[in-house]
């Protein structure tokens, strides 16, 4: 399984939310390159970044920054956060991001998702994310009337690599992933899913390898590193076993 640092960016600097709250904001780091290098140098193969504020504004804010890491950080880079347009995908990836994560706009719009998977097949994460089971946009902060499976039914996947699915009840919360939601999802598509949210030790993430049979390819962790429930290194250590 592998393991994703987080770094969420906002104003510049690396936060955490609970719940995707705008209004809840935890700073960590003013320093979010240093900390990309930080996670690289203890052994991240990969780090997931998200623009808070371009999530926001549905275009990017923090793309230098962004881009720095990338030439900068040995490790490849997951970003999402304000990815509404195939464009603005493209420069990503043309800065060096390995992947780019798409929700908002891949939901409310089939082409767009269609798009993306033909002209960058493989380099596509679709972010779903949901509150009281309902796929959530806008930063999190609209629900719409879909569950992940009714969504999936119709969703053009073709060039879309894996899924990220986050239960936001859970996030930055360090309550523990929500397991039963994550194998509803992971029947739903035979893309390979990447759990997100809530995970607050090494028990979880055991439990997480656990379901490696169920098509997890990897989970996303944030608070519990910044919070010190476990270092990178022993959760690395776990997701590797």
């Amino acid at each position: 399984m592998i393991l994703f640092p987080a770094i969420d960016l906002k104003d510049g600097k690396a936060v955490r939310l609970q719940q995707g709250d705008y209004d809840q904001v935890t700073q960590y780091s003013d320093d979010p390159l240093a900390l990309a290098r930080r996670f690289a140098e203890e052994g991240a193969q990969w780090i997931h970044i998200v623009d808070l504020d371009a999530a926001k504004a549905g275009r990017p804010v923090h793309r230098e920054l962004i881009a720095r890491i990338a030439r900068e950080v040995p490790a490849k880079l997951q970003v999402g956060g304000g990815i509404r347009s195939v464009a603005t995908a493209g420069e990503y990836i043309g800065d060096g991001v390995a992947r780019v994560v798409v929700g908002t706009k891949a939901t409310q719009d089939p082409e767009f998702l269609a798009a993306l998977g033909a002209k960058f097949p493989g380099k596509i994460a679709l972010g779903l994310d949901t509150k009281a089971g309902k796929i959530a946009v806008h930063g999190w902060t609209e629900t719409t009337g879909l569950t992940v499976p009714e969504y999936l039914q119709s969703a053009p996947l073709a060039g879309v690599y894996c899924l990220i699915f986050t239960d936001i009840a859970r996030d930055g919360m360090l309550s523990g992933p929500s397991i039963p939601a994550l194998r509803e999802v992971m029947a739903a598509s035979e893309l390979p899913v990447i759990a997100s949210g809530g995970v607050s030790s090494l028990e979880d993430l055991r439990a997480l390898v656990a379901m490696e049979d169920c098509k997890l390819l990897g989970a996303i962790t944030g608070k519990a590193l910044y919070e010190g429930k476990f270092t990178l290194r022993e959760a690395l250590k776990v997701a590797e076993s």
